[in-house]
């Protein structure tokens, strides 16, 4: 009898939870939203956050806290969204360093694939060259030469796993080894740079395009097959004379798994919604920030396009034996 009783109670309770959760996700939110971005403040993802949560707060009828929280490639954020409760107040924008590349780099105790549930692809931000402003060297060809005569005191920053694998493939591609200093996010990053204390970055173009713009940093080449609208003057790697080098750090937003479905639906609406206002669009093209199209704005594109990634970047990563910087 003890155990019937038990069985019922649980059986009451599923029922419960089942009948409760569309009334939960029809009221969705009742309160604030949080949204961690999974590095420091300041930095390429934190203004892409910012800039795009301020419109969503609109359609979602309440107001969106943005918390920074760095560290561990993007493991620390991962770990302090995948536990929260499934309900739609603790969201994630992040990229493909710190919600794919970190689960090849780092040791997590979580999944950074299955502990997630997508909600929308949201943009693309090609890397760029870039290096302190007393370097002799005027162009990429002459960057690499001096490159290749100081590899053994030069030091390049990176900021997350993305600008990792990047610097690993640019030491392959040029047959080079240059000194790697980690940072929690890109904006003390590039901030060192500028003051002189690293040489250079493989960096987002968003985080570079107010610094050459302000004429503080060089700027060599775009690591794309096409010059950027945001800085039409820069070569890309094809034209400088590294052809093939290509980087680029797309962002995404994730919700813990579990999440319902209707609440998702909820917040990819006002995600679309944001992406497609005009001061929205500017802001982000401004940056170099490409938004993607609508019909990739949903949970399943980034689900698939996450996972062909994982395919693609997990074997070489793992041939070369990084670990998390």
């Amino acid at each position: 009898m003890r155990l019937h009783r038990h069985i019922m109670a649980a059986a009451f309770l599923a029922a419960l939870t089942a009948a409760i959760s569309p009334a939960q996700a029809d009221s969705y939110p009742s309160r604030s939203v949080t949204v961690i971005v999974p590095f420091a403040a300041g930095g390429p993802t934190d203004v892409l956050t910012r800039i795009i949560t301020d419109k969503m707060q609109g359609p979602l009828g309440q107001p969106i806290v943005v918390e920074d929280m760095g560290g561990a490639g993007g493991g620390i954020a991962a770990a302090r969204v995948a536990r929260a409760a499934p309900d739609g107040y603790t969201l994630e924008i992040g990229n493909n360093g710190s919600n794919l590349l970190v689960g090849a780099l780092y040791s997590l105790p979580v999944d950074i694939i299955k502990d997630f549930a997508p909600v929308a692809e949201l943009t693309i931000n090609p890397q760029i060259i870039i290096s302190k402003k007393d370097v002799p060297a005027t162009n990429l060809k002459e960057l690499l030469a001096w490159l290749k005569d100081n590899q053994k005191t030069v030091s390049v920053g990176i900021a997350g796993p993305v600008a990792q694998v990047s610097v690993i493939n640019f030491e392959n591609m040029t047959s080079m080894q240059v000194q790697l200093v980690p940072y929690r996010g890109a904006a003390p990053a590039i901030q060192d740079l500028i003051a002189g204390h690293i040489d250079f970055m493989v960096d987002q173009l968003s985080n570079s395009v107010p610094q050459i713009k302000a004429d503080t940093i060089r700027a060599y080449a775009v690591a794309a097959s096409k010059r950027s609208p945001a800085v039409p003057q820069i070569p890309t790697t094809d034209e400088a004379g590294l052809p093939g080098f290509y980087g680029a750090l797309w962002h995404g937003l994730w919700a813990p798994k579990g999440t319902p479905p209707d609440v998702i639906a909820k917040i990819n609406a006002a995600v679309k919604q944001a992406l497609a206002d005009p001061a929205v669009i500017k802001r982000l093209a401004d940056l170099g920030q490409e938004i993607v199209p609508v019909e990739q704005q949903n949970p399943a594109a980034l689900a698939a396009f996450q996972q062909a990634e994982m395919d693609r970047w997990y074997p070489i990563v793992k041939a070369a034996n990084m670990k998390g910087e």
